[in-house]
């Protein structure tokens, strides 16, 4: 049974009359004779009722009918599914993200590819950026936004964000009273920062930077997660050094203030090993351009 035999017989059923169904499917009017004896033969059984003035669809052909506009139009929604997969419109991208993505980056990217693309399904996993590298490295990850530099052989990155630094403390402490903070205002308080492990090159460039304004910070915690980070400024059990993203969202009566740092900015970055897809290409090309302007 073929699908041209099928679009002939549904054709005819709606028409009920053989030159207008020739017309709508572009062929010559025995061609569609045949056809539908085809079909018919095939079948064993008669689909229509026809002589010199009149076509009519048998109580076969009206019980077969349903099926056969079904069966069609299964297989234009797998014609479709075909197509549109080869043109990256539908598949899955898997993406690790640092936390501190969470309150303008992520959003901004998950709403824009639910509307340009709304067939392609997100799955997201909050990692580390060591997490991610061996993720993408081992195919579980397609994509990761880490916080950069992050120099890992086998892994490309694309800078999508910078930001500048701010300095979280609760809204009673003395250093709420100034609109900008140097790194000598905090030279005798020990301070709570992304630990190394989980962001290296973040880590490192932090200290250079701070080391270059002339200031040896005191370290009073490493931690993991800047939403922990926060949550121990909002106890009053430190003040917080985050990037401004990692602060757009501040706990009840933890308030924070821009760290001036010169031209250094925390960095993140799209990383990914390979673009082997239509779907990752095109997911590549959504994010880069959405945040090209940010980098």
């Amino acid at each position: 049974m073929e699908i041209k035999h099928l679009r002939s017989f549904v054709t005819l059923a709606e028409e009920l009359h053989f030159g207008r169904a020739a017309r709508r499917l572009s062929i010559v009017q025995p061609a569609l004779s045949m056809q539908i004896k085809l079909l018919e033969e095939e079948l064993g059984v008669s689909l229509f009722e026809r002589n010199r003035h009149s076509v009519a669809l048998t109580e076969v052909g009206a019980i077969f009918l349903p099926e056969a506009q079904a069966t069609l139009h299964q297989a234009a929604h797998a014609a479709d599914i075909a197509r549109a997969s080869g043109r990256g419109e539908i598949g899955r991208v898997r993406l690790g993200f640092v936390s501190s993505v969470l309150p303008q980056l992520l959003p901004t990217l998950i709403r824009t590819l639910h509307e340009r693309f709304p067939r392609i399904e997100l799955q997201l996993k909050d990692m580390s950026g060591p997490e991610q590298a061996a993720a993408l490295k081992s195919g579980q990850l397609d994509f990761g936004l880490m916080r950069l530099p992050a120099v890992i052989p086998g892994i490309q990155t694309l800078e999508v964000l910078r930001e500048t630094f701010l300095v979280a403390f609760p809204s009673d402490h003395p250093l709420a009273t100034r609109e900008t903070l140097h790194p000598s205002d905090l030279a005798d308080i020990p301070l709570l920062i992304l630990a190394r492990r989980y962001a290296p090159g973040f880590h490192d460039g932090l200290m250079q930077a701070l080391a270059a304004q002339g200031t040896q910070l005191q370290i009073g915690a490493e931690l993991g997660e800047f939403t922990t980070m926060l949550a121990l400024v909002s106890a009053g059990l430190g003040v917080g050094l985050l990037p401004a993203n990692a602060g757009r969202a501040l706990p009840a009566n933890v308030i924070s203030r821009p760290l001036e740092l010169g031209d250094y900015r925390a960095t993140t970055g799209l990383a990914w090993v390979g673009l082997e897809s239509a779907v990752k290409v095109n997911a590549f090309n959504l994010i880069s351009s959405l945040f090209a302007a940010d980098s």
